[in-house]
Formats: structure tokens, sequence, C-alpha cells
């Protein structure tokens, strides 16, 4: 029995789950001609930013906005700019939603999330 807990708890040590999940998002960053549409990771820190999440969502790309750094500095200016980018979402008929305490997805139109009810 302690050669098959050998075995096993060998295959367990050998994940690394925290290095497989932290490079799931290490790739060259190039631009897929043939898409339709592209997911992309913006950080929300100034006026700057809304008007690229503008232009990205009019590309009829989906934006995952982090706003950790914002959300910790002034949640003054965060209110500010994510009503600027919702006003954004409602006149193309997107939509917005948190999905954790450091991410907003934001979608263009014809991509709606769906949201729970509480």
């Amino acid at each position: 029995m302690a050669f098959m807990d050998k075995i096993f708890k060998k295959q367990e040590d050998s994940v690394d789950i925290e290095e497989f999940l932290n490079n799931l998002d290490v790739e060259e960053e190039t631009m897929v001609e043939d898409a339709d549409a592209y997911v992309k990771p913006i950080s929300l820190t100034g006026a700057e930013d809304t008007a690229m999440v503008s232009d990205e969502l009019r590309k009829g790309n989906i934006i995952l906005l982090n706003i950790g750094d914002l959300s910790k500095r002034n949640a003054i200016k965060l209110r500010e700019l994510v009503s600027s980018i919702k006003n954004t979402v409602e006149e193309i008929n997107g939509d917005i939603a948190r999905i954790s305490n450091e991410r907003i997805l934001v979608t263009p139109s014809k991509v709606k999330i769906i949201k729970r009810k509480e």
C-alpha cells in the first residue's frame, strides 16, 4: 500500500495548480485576424482608460476591466469613471456587470450577461 501512496502522492506533488493557473494567460499578445471579437483586459486608472473601453466596445470587443487599484485609492473617481463607461454601454445597448471585487465585465451590443437575482 505504501507503494501506491507514493505513486499518488508524487502525481499530486508534481501538479502545481498555482503555476498552472498563472500560466493560462501567458501567451504572446498577437491579434488573430480571423477573430470576430476579442476579450481584452484593461486596467481602469483614469479617463483615458474609459475612452479606450468605449473604443473597444464600439469595435465589438468584450472588456475585462480591472478596478482593483482604483477601488483602493479613490472610490469617488472609480464611481465617476464606471458611470461614464456605463453610459457608453447603454448608448450601444451593451451590458456591464461586476464579476468579482476587482473585475467588471463589459460587453458590446448583442452580448448580454446573465446576472443572478438577489
